[in-house]
């Protein structure tokens, strides 16, 4: 069973109001939306560093904030741990003694030794945050907010501070907490990328509003929801395995679902059986109505179904079934919808560059 997460909160920041309620049923839900939308306004009032005139924090039924019933535990008393993009790490404490720091009183959270366990950190207990690099510092950070037996895990940009090869180091260790501590996650992020690799359903905020909640090819399908994914940077994500590299460089992968299809890309060098995920942008998809009888420099095309076409004001969403486990989404023009004849049930191949791959590697 998933977790259940009942927020209801109005909060004020200067002249920027917060007004949202949502239920979230997912173990980790990622907060989404253009800057000044409400995601850090939203994580600081559900952890106390933040008044809110009302507010009522709801988790698997347990009620841990409502202000309409007085019910206002402090900061550090509501079980609601919160992990900074800066760490906030004590510079003159070791980072045993960090952790030490965060242990929630009266022995109720986990173990110390196996939250060092979970994210690795016996090499570095002696060390001091300084002598730390970006990623060990989160993964510290992260152990002391696990120490204090949070019922709601806040990562306020987990991945924004850290360059490419940080991010790859980091994020088995937050999907790792993911799966083994049971807490769910409420994950902000301005990038959608960052979200798809950690998060099962996404919180879209617009001006202290929510606009929807659900995954991306949910949301992807409402016009209002479309744009504002647009304009933040949409991209998709396809689970798979890598099959092989092949002698000009490129590394296939292959995709999961029931039909079996593949993709080249040009930045894996992952080995043969590595599990990745592989995010695509609908604007670099090229929809044809039948393969291509030549040679192009296109090296992936993927046969599917429309499933559904979303129109917005701006453009034109195509959500095809490929046999895979989530749509292909594709951005096409009004003026495609017409020549192609697109419509749903109409069959289509999706084309696309090996070079506007990106893939994730799923295991450490």
């Amino acid at each position: 069973m998933s977790p259940t997460v009942r927020i209801a909160c109005d909060a004020r920041r200067g002249a920027f109001e917060l007004e949202l309620e949502a239920d979230l049923g997912a173990p980790a839900t990622g907060v989404f939306g253009r800057s000044g939308a409400g995601k850090s306004t939203l994580l600081h009032a559900l952890a106390g560093l933040l008044p809110a005139s009302r507010l009522r924090l709801e988790v698997d039924g347990e009620l841990l904030v409502d202000s309409a019933a007085g019910r206002l535990p402090r900061a550090h008393e509501r079980r609601v741990g919160l992990v900074f993009q800066d760490h906030r790490l004590f510079p003159h404490l070791s980072v045993a003694a960090n952790l030490r720091y965060g242990a929630a009183r009266g022995g109720s959270g986990p173990r110390l030794e196996e939250v060092v366990e979970l994210l690795e950190l016996s090499p570095l207990l002696t060390r001091r945050p300084a002598d730390c690099s970006g990623g060990e510092r989160q993964r510290v950070a992260l152990g002391r907010a696990l120490l204090g037996a949070p019922r709601l895990l806040l990562l306020d940009e987990p991945l924004a501070s850290l360059d490419r090869g940080l991010k790859r180091q980091i994020l088995p260790f937050l999907r790792r907490v993911r799966e083994a501590s049971g807490i769910p996650l409420l994950i902000v992020s301005h990038d959608l990328g960052d979200l798809l690799a950690l998060t099962d359903e996404v919180l879209l905020l617009e001006g202290g509003r929510a606009a929807g909640c659900g995954s991306v090819a949910q949301l992807a399908a409402e016009a209002e929801t479309l744009e504002l994914l647009h304009d933040c940077g949409l991209v998709f994500a396809l689970g798979g395995a890598v099959a092989e590299r092949d002698a000009d460089g490129l590394t296939w992968v292959r995709l999961d679902g029931p039909r079996p299809q593949r993709l080249a890309c040009g930045d894996c060098d992952a080995p043969a059986g590595t599990r990745v995920e592989v995010q695509l942008r609908p604007e670099d998809i090229v929809l044809t109505r039948e393969r291509l009888p030549v040679r192009t420099s296109l090296s992936n095309e993927l046969l599917g179904r429309i499933e559904r076409i979303t129109h917005s004001p701006a453009r034109v969403l195509v959500a095809i079934d490929a046999g895979l486990d989530v749509p292909v989404l594709a951005e096409v023009t009004e003026r495609a919808v017409r020549r192609l004849g697109l419509e749903p049930g109409a069959e289509v191949v999706a084309l696309c560059k090996a070079q506007a791959v990106r893939t994730r590697r799923l295991e450490p």
